[in-house]
């Protein structure tokens, strides 16, 4: 009856959560967002859906796991370095100060020095889930503000490992007595930790994973993943530091090895789901009853939170000499408390180191700061011009100034948008065809590398009207759009067609994963990358095995003028879902085996009508030998494979009457 009971409550859990978080998705909430208010409902706070949180606290836990391991492995030395001015300056600045401004503030209101500590590590901390989603979808993270929150994010990535450390020391410290020893020995350990788990990963693990990836079987390799990640949480935990501090090393460890992106996409589903959970025990910590009783007290602490952080960032920023504008959109992008201060929060909680009221007033500020994130990030441009009205417009000036002055005498240019690798290709060509063009970037180092070897490049927006109008649009011959930020490429070209409905836009993207929206907001071509790659690959191999040059041109060509054709059927893989919006396959090509008595045996293909089924014959294979575009008389034979193309449900359809008639 026991397992029952627990049966019934998991499968309310998911069923609910399946409808709360398909309605924070589609009110552009985060998700976690969406678990933490599944979470209120179901638990004993709430409808009392599920009486104790310790049935799902243990799987929450590997939630935990999952996440700082996914991180660990996400972790670039290289990016690190690169930014190691924003990580190391004004990270390290931004989390020290707010970390100081928070202990005094949470010690002066009388609370004693651990639950101090906690509450100002938990709220140094901001969302890196939250905010890299947010100025990502609004193709801001390649801005100078949006490179600088990066940077800071990266820094409070780092200091997870001595906050895990940290907090089961203040536990172990009890009132506060021989504090010093406790954490000068639990780091000395995390010290031991790291370096040991660092040697196991450097002389163990790289042949261990190269030995089982050499096996080329799944199963045994996401096996290994799992045991590596629980097994460096499990000694961890047994070396009385915390469990996830063993994950997040572990992943760091894998995350230079050419495993990394595969055991990415491993523990994926592990880490959703179980990390959903993690913020559903979240949620039902959360009491209606306090937050009705401290309502105001509650919405004091967030603003509180939301103005202390915010103001210190923005100082923190200006101190390191951006302009006014920049530091109060990083001010509004990172003033919110992130995941990692939701875990935190909750090891304190595990720890008895928070009091049960105010860890639960403080858990829900904490949240709400979080739900606010989304349209503080979202308006943060809005909010900025507003408040910097006069330097945000000058700063603004300068840049179209700059660009009016540099293209005043253009006609019949090129207006390229991106200077990477594509772009910088692209501009060589357009060099060398001595074609005048201008480069537009974001990128506020490359712009000024590139400018003081003389090139046309300038820092500009492209997605702003203004922009577009100082590089002469109007007068343009052709826009060409070189990065793949789908987001960004979104906004470019509507911006354009509002200006210019006429000027030809060539637009590269990854793949054709979003071709119908593309060429629907109103570009004139699209490359995907996957497509000219795989014609290049296609045409080398047929030269190598010795067809004629001119043959291989003509299809070449052939293919090209008829790619939408070409693209509309593939056979669908595991990764592939043709149910998405946008996907661009119109259907998928599939086979069908006719054997036995199936009614398709002995008729032929004409007396079949499988075009009433909308779907098309492209070949029947029988034996090794396949036939392409098979005649009508084709009669069909046992063991024959009758190959098909169309929609899923048409094919589905074709292939029960092939079967019953």
């Amino acid at each position: 009856m026991m397992n029952e009971h627990l049966l019934i409550q998991i499968v309310l859990l998911l069923a609910i959560a399946v409808m709360t978080v398909s309605i924070s998705r589609r009110l552009h909430f985060p998700p976690i967002l969406g678990y933490i208010i599944v979470g209120v409902i179901v638990g004993p706070n709430g409808f009392g859906f599920i009486d104790k949180a310790e049935n799902i606290e243990l799987l929450a836990e590997f939630g935990i796991v999952f996440l700082l391991f996914a991180i660990g492995l996400e972790f670039s030395i290289g990016q690190m370095i690169a930014m190691r001015r924003q990580v190391f300056g004004m990270g390290a600045v931004q989390v020290f100060v707010t970390a100081t401004v928070i202990y005094l503030i949470a010690y002066l209101a009388g609370l004693d020095t651990n639950t101090s500590i906690v509450i100002a590590s938990a709220f140094a901390l901001s969302s890196t889930a939250i905010v890299i989603k947010q100025l990502t979808e609004q193709s801001e993270i390649r801005s100078r503000h949006g490179r600088s929150a990066l940077g800071i994010l990266i820094f409070q990535d780092i200091m997870v490992i001595p906050l895990l450390i940290l907090i089961p020391a203040l536990a172990m410290s009890g009132d506060g007595n021989g504090i010093s020893w406790v954490l000068g020995t639990a780091f000395l350990k995390g010290i031991f930790v790291v370096v040991l788990i660092h040697m196991i990963g450097k002389y163990l693990l790289k042949p261990l994973f190269h030995e089982v990836a050499s096996a080329k079987s799944q199963e045994l390799f996401t096996l290994t993943v799992l045991t590596v990640a629980l097994g460096a949480a499990a000694f961890t935990e047994e070396m009385g530091l915390s469990m996830t501090l063993g994950a997040f090393l572990a992943g760091t460890m894998l995350s230079e090895t050419e495993y990394r992106h595969q055991i990415e996409a491993d523990i994926r589903p592990f880490q959703d789901i179980l990390l959903g959970l993690f913020f559903v025990t979240i949620g039902m910590s959360i009491s209606i009853e306090i937050i009705t009783q401290h309502f105001w007290v509650i919405m004091l602490i967030t603003l509180a939170i939301i103005l202390i952080k915010g103001g210190i960032l923005y100082m923190t920023a200006r101190l390191f000499c951006k302009e006014g504008g920049v530091s109060l959109r990083i001010a509004l992008s990172l003033s919110q408390v992130g995941e990692f201060g939701l875990v935190l929060l909750s090891l304190a909680f595990s720890f008895d180191l928070l009091p049960n009221e105010t860890g639960n007033i403080l858990l829900t500020a904490a949240v709400l700061s979080m739900s606010l994130a989304p349209f503080m990030i979202k308006f943060n441009g809005r909010i900025t011009k507003f408040i910097h009205k006069d330097s945000y417009s000058n700063n603004h000036q300068e840049i179209e100034n700059t660009i009016i002055e540099e293209s005043k005498y253009l006609s019949d240019h090129v207006i390229l948008c991106g200077f990477g690798r594509v772009g910088q290709t692209v501009e060589r060509f357009l060099r060398k065809a001595n074609h005048p063009f201008i480069v537009l970037d974001m990128d506020i180092k490359r712009v000024h590398e590139a400018h003081d070897a003389g090139e046309a490049v300038y820092y500009g927006d492209a997605a702003k009207q203004s922009i577009l109008m100082a590089a002469e649009i109007n007068k343009a011959k052709v826009m060409i759009i070189t990065f793949s930020d789908f987001h960004a490429t979104l906004k470019i070209i509507k911006t354009t067609r509002l200006i210019n409905k006429d000027i030809p836009i060539l637009v590269r993207t990854l793949d054709d994963s979003h071709l119908n929206e593309l060429f629907e907001a109103g570009a004139t071509e699209v490359i995907p990358d996957t497509f000219e790659s795989s014609i290049m690959l296609a045409s080398h191999l047929l030269l190598m095995i010795g067809q004629p040059a001119s043959k291989v041109l003509r299809q070449t060509r052939q293919i090209r003028q008829d790619r939408y054709k070409i693209l509309e059927n593939f056979y669908p893989g595991e990764d592939d879902n043709p149910m998405e919006q946008h996907q661009v396959m119109k259907g998928v090509i599939h086979s069908v085996l006719v054997e036995g008595s199936m009614h398709a045996i002995g008729h032929r293909l004409e007396d079949l009508h499988l075009e009433n089924y909308n779907v098309k014959v492209e070949a029947i294979k029988r034996g090794h030998v396949r036939g392409e575009n098979p005649s009508a008389e084709t009669r069909i034979r046992d063991d024959d494979h009758i190959v098909l193309s169309g929609l899923i449900e048409d094919i589905e359809r074709a292939e029960k009457y092939l079967i019953t008639g």
